[in-house]
């Protein structure tokens, strides 16, 4: 199959801005990585989106806007198309000519109990304001087929995985792990499909206990939380949710859990458990898969938390693993889930799988998505 150069868009759980990253592949292997760029969202359109959340659980079918949500999708998708020209605007010449844009979304309702996931995005608007086609809504057909909806980055993982550096590319089996507002890992075989599932709170909850404890956005670097202690009792209380008891596939809304369980901590002290919860939660997935991994490679801003990284790395030891970050295998920990969308674009118009069994529980490996075709908008 012909390569095509992709742009991918994700806005996650974590709703702090607009990552688009681009992508050169046939759907399959991965020929290129090009630049990335990030856009903050500012504090002010931040709080919009948070306060739709609520409103999003009157929604019954997936095209329902109560409320204020038609008008927030119109602004989310006018503030993709200006990361696109942006992006575009300050693209080396190479990656300047687009085929495909893949388009997540915001998130704002997860409930695959009952088939129902709810990204505000209008694929059609921004295909307009871009002149591109654009590739969205690819979570409702994996719905349709039983599954999940989520996740459904681990076909790049997938791939990445078969493509990384020498010294690593025996290491199998290996997971990689997106620690974003959810977290979700990719268990990835030497051969045979991925297996993959959400995890626990990423970084959702550690942003909410510092926004409201202490009235900053996000926890950067773990500055906080290197200035308090690991209440054991609280983690237990988090790990005792049955969510940890089944096995995949499975997946989270952002409001599946709470801050209740670690009501009356100190500000750092809650920040450095919140970090512990997020790692534990991970290594506690192991139980999950069909043979411990040999190496987590972690992705998505959780990264970061050098708390979240030494849990991970102290736990993962005990079980003869080692644990990198994205970096240490030549990829851009940033870029890697909106590369994943571009990925997922292409596989789309190719009409390959997004999804398998292993990863969302679909009856069938199935592809998805709603192509907005550039003969649309001429």
């Amino acid at each position: 199959m012909t390569a095509l150069r992709a742009l991918g868009l994700m806005s996650g759980t974590s709703m702090d801005g607009i990552d688009v990253a681009a992508l050169e592949t046939d759907g399959e292997t991965v020929a290129a990585t090009g630049p990335s760029l990030s856009v903050p969202y500012d504090a002010a359109f931040r709080r919009r989106i948070e306060a739709s959340l609520d409103t999003a659980k009157s929604i019954a079918k997936r095209d329902e806007r109560p409320g204020d949500l038609a008008a927030l999708e119109r602004e989310i998708t006018l503030r993709h198309a200006r990361a696109v020209r942006d992006f575009l605007a300050a693209a080396p010449a190479a990656w300047q000519a687009v085929d495909v844009i893949g388009f997540h979304g915001q998130t704002v309702l997860h409930r695959p109990h009952l088939g129902l996931t709810v990204q505000l995005g209008d694929g059609a608007l921004l295909a307009r304001e871009t002149g591109i086609p654009v590739v969205h809504d690819m979570r409702a057909n994996d719905m349709e087929h039983g599954g999940q909806g989520a996740p459904l980055v681990p076909a790049y993982h997938a791939a990445l995985a078969h493509s990384l550096p020498a010294e690593f590319a025996g290491d199998f089996p290996m997971v990689f792990v997106n620690i974003g507002g959810i977290s979700n890992i990719t268990y990835v075989p030497r051969e045979g499909d991925p297996v993959a599932f959400d995890t626990g709170p990423g970084n959702t909850l550690i942003d909410q206990w510092v926004a409201r404890e202490g009235g900053v956005p996000f926890d950067a670097g773990g500055a906080i939380a290197s200035e308090g202690g690991v209440i054991r009792t609280v983690v237990d209380r988090y790990l005792d949710n049955k969510f940890f008891e089944k096995s995949g596939p499975k997946s989270l809304d952002r409001n599946d859990f709470t801050l209740e369980p670690a009501r009356g901590l100190e500000l750092a002290d809650g920040a450095r458990t919140l970090a512990t919860v997020s790692a534990e939660a991970i290594l506690k997935s192991a139980e999950h898969l069909p043979e411990a991994p040999k190496l987590w490679i972690i992705c998505g801003g959780g990264r970061k938390n050098p708390h979240i990284v030494g849990d991970l790395s102290v736990g993962a030891q005990e079980s003869g693993a080692r644990v990198v970050v994205a970096e240490d295998v030549k990829l851009d920990g940033d870029a890697t889930e909106a590369e994943a969308w571009a990925y997922l674009a292409v596989r789309s118009l190719n009409g390959l799988p997004l999804t398998f069994p292993t990863t969302t529980g679909c009856d069938r490996p199935v592809s998805g998505g709603v192509l907005n075709a550039k003969s649309s908008i001429d």
